[in-house]
């Protein structure tokens, strides 16, 4: 017995020993990996602004290939001393995820430099073209003089932006590099709209960035009439002497790039492009598919989403093929609200009714809510006839900006009804919003876990949560319920024209044909979405295999605990660690499963 007790003793002190050893290791390494985010953070002058940060906002990120040559040197170092301070074994679970975060990123990127090239910088999609009007417009406050002049500063400083990602076009170019000839008209016009109106002109409204700092210098209390006078000048200066003709250059070269371009539209015909789509797909999805693996997955669903919608067809009775209910989808004007201001306004309402109603029902199947607030709102007319469908824009990590569900309203023949509520629930709550809000909200845990993230894990999820309201007793329109498919139809094609197009050498027409006949989604949608993976290789077919994942565990995690399963236990384990690469979330539910049974 006294033998058993000394045992028994020595094993408890052992364990306090370990636990001591594991928390200040873990504090070593949290300040450090701290550290290196607050460096990287503060090398971005744009991100700091994004994250409600005034300490440089008067500048732009420094995109030079210096600069990047420089991150990508401070980022091995990190690595290299993170691997020599600390040794996975001594640190507890939570930090020890830490360290395999920031080690499967790090080498990542550096693995990505080689590629660094390898993309669009001027696209429909993004490109700092789009990005600096947008960053100005919906992330930098003029709540005090001080961020004022720092816009100003800003405008002037457009003009060497624009200037370098001239240069970057014409480097690619050089590289082989260079966009399908359908990208053209819609970028030049996306610049052209930017010096639209005054001070551009001499009369007529004024631009959108001229309007966007009237407004902000208007909403500035105790601001001198005269103090504001001098900043408005100031800015028209800016816009005309930098903002104007750095845009007008850039356009110069678009337009002779225009000239050259072909309308072949996948990266195979790059150098090393299939080389370079086979490590994009591996940086997508974070597994190790083949293209041809996503292509015949993507068949396979296609398939099984039809024949679930033939039985809704079959429900509300609508005779015949399932094309001819798909044709019926399209042109039936009850579907779609009037491509009018007093349509896109409605539009906005039963949507954020949608978001409003979902959020009162979380709790139900949730046990960790955000705190950060979300509204709803349409793309800047700006930007809207070139953007994607729908999109969301995080908010400020203080609260001092929400989160934002974007609906693009330039067309409302591209926004059918019957998809409003698993477009809402993707965006917003369930899906974006909560996600990426409680990943801000994290606490104990290094920043680079609550804003990186893992296009397979969020865009999985954002899908996952479109199939989550059904358990839950949405989609009671049958119509809608369809919708809900047909949402999910749309992800399982973008398996199959995505690697069409950039493996086996789809035409954009051919992979457009193949949206237009297999989803109910309307021709301009169709179209816009296959200009968008051509533009973004690889990104569309994060969606169905993360949410493919998370299904599959979620089915593991029943199966094994039957009647100790709680949903809501099963969404913390997937969203209280913050966005993690598909394999680590398998090993953390798995360690779920253990620990519960």
């Amino acid at each position: 017995m006294k033998y058993l007790l000394l045992i028994t003793c020595v094993v408890f002190l052992g364990c306090q020993s370990t636990s001591k050893l594991h928390k200040a290791n873990g504090a070593r390494l949290n300040a450090f990996l701290e550290d290196v985010f607050e460096e990287s953070l503060r090398s971005s002058p744009e991100w700091m602004t994004r994250m409600g940060m005034d300490d440089r906002n008067g500048e732009w990120d420094d995109r030079s290939e210096r600069a990047k040559l420089e991150d990508q040197k401070r980022l091995q170092k990190a690595l290299d001393r993170m691997r020599h301070e600390f040794r996975v074994g001594h640190l507890s679970d939570e930090d020890a995820l830490s360290y395999r975060l920031f080690e499967y990123n790090a080498e990542r990127k550096l693995e990505g430099y080689r590629w660094r090239m390898y993309n669009y910088p001027v696209n429909q999609m993004f490109g700092r073209h789009k990005g600096a009007p947008s960053l100005l417009i919906n992330a930098h406050r003029v709540k005090n003089l001080q961020q004022a002049e720092a816009y100003v500063k800003r405008l002037e400083g457009m003009g060497p932006l624009l200037k370098q990602l001239a240069a970057d076009v014409v480097r690619r170019e050089e590289m082989g590099i260079l966009p399908p000839g359908f990208v053209f008209p819609m970028v030049i016009q996306d610049c052209r709209n930017v010096i639209a109106g005054r001070p551009f002109t001499e009369i007529g409204e004024a631009s959108i960035l001229l309007a966007d700092f009237t407004k902000k210098l208007a909403g500035l209390d105790g601001l001198e009439p005269s103090r504001s006078q001098a900043l408005l000048t100031r800015a028209e200066s800016a816009l005309l002497s930098s903002v104007g003709p750095g845009y007008e250059n850039l356009i110069e070269v678009l337009q002779a790039q225009q000239l050259r371009a072909t309308e072949e539209s996948g990266i195979w015909k790059w150098p090393a492009g299939d080389e370079y789509y086979a490590y994009a797909l591996e940086r997508t999805t974070t597994t190790q598919m083949t293209p041809h693996e996503i292509f015949e997955l993507g068949q396979d669903e296609v398939a099984r989403i039809h024949g679930e919608m033939r039985a809704i067809q079959e429900k509300v009775g609508y005779p015949g093929p399932l094309e001819a209910f798909f044709e019926h989808l399209r042109t039936d004007p009850r579907f779609y609200y009037p491509n009018t201001d007093e349509g896109r306004q409605a539009y906005l309402d039963e949507a954020t009714a949608m978001v409003d109603n979902m959020r009162n029902r979380i709790p139900e199947v949730f046990n960790t809510l955000p705190k950060a607030e979300m509204e709803v709102k349409a793309v800047e007319a700006y930007r809207a006839k070139s953007a994607g469908k729908a999109f969301y824009s995080a908010g400020a990590p203080d609260g001092s900006r929400p989160g934002t569900y974007y609906a693009n309203l330039y067309n409302m023949a591209d926004m059918p009804t019957y998809q409003m509520e698993a477009l809402a629930f993707h965006e917003g709550i369930p899906g974006h919003h909560m996600q990426i809000s409680i990943a801000q909200e994290l606490e104990g845990v290094p920043r680079f876990r609550k804003f990186g993230g893992y296009t397979a894990y969020s865009e999985g999820w954002g899908l996952y949560t479109e199939f989550l309201p059904k358990e839950m007793g949405f989609y009671q329109d049958p119509y809608s319920d369809f919708g809900r498919l047909a949402m999910e139809l749309w992800r399982a094609c973008r398996l199959v024209v995505d690697t069409g197009i950039h493996t086996k050498r789809w035409t954009r027409e051919q992979a457009i044909d193949f949206l237009v006949a297999n989803t109910p989604n309307p021709e301009g949608d169709c179209r816009k979405a296959i200009e968008r993976y051509i533009v973004m290789p690889s990104q569309a077919t994060a969606y169905k295999i993360g949410m493919i994942k998370i299904l599959e565990l979620r089915e593991y995690a029943k199966s094994r605990l039957k009647k100790k399963f709680d949903l809501g236990e099963f969404h913390d384990v997937i969203l209280r660690s913050g966005p993690v690469p598909l394999d680590i979330l398998e090993e953390r539910v798995r360690a779920y499963v253990r620990r519960t049974r």
